[in-house]
Parts: structure tokens; sequence; C-alpha cells
């Protein structure tokens, strides 16, 4: 399981930073505190389906481009 966080958290960094966002940005658009965005990139925890949307949203992507 934890493999699966490791890989969506670097894709949500790689459309991160592909979309020009920066870390501080993206928490603050998607209402989620910069730390945890950042453990999230670091596969550090696994989140819930609504925090995923909300991070596609900010992203402009569709959330099966953030899965593994």
């Amino acid at each position: 399981m934890k493999d699966l966080a490791k890989k969506f958290g670097h894709n949500v960094r790689a459309m991160r930073k592909d979309k020009g966002i920066s870390q501080d940005a993206l928490a603050l658009t998607a209402d989620i505190d910069r730390s945890y965005i950042g453990r999230i990139e670091r596969g550090e925890v696994n989140i819930t389906l609504e925090k995923v949307y909300q991070i596609a949203s900010v992203l402009s992507c569709d959330v099966k481009e953030l899965l593994p």
C-alpha cells in the first residue's frame, strides 16, 4: 500500500511542477495544509478521495491522471 501512496505523490508532484504551481499555491487553493501537501507528495500519508478530487481540481486534471 505504501508504494501506491508514493506513486500517487510522485504523480501529484510531477503534475504540479508541470503546471508551474508551487506547493504553497496548491495548498492554499485546495484548502489543504502546505505541510500535508508535502507529506502527500512524499507518499507518507493515505489521503481521502475528497482531497484527491480537490487536488485534481486545482491542477485542472482528471483524477485518473494522478492515480498510479
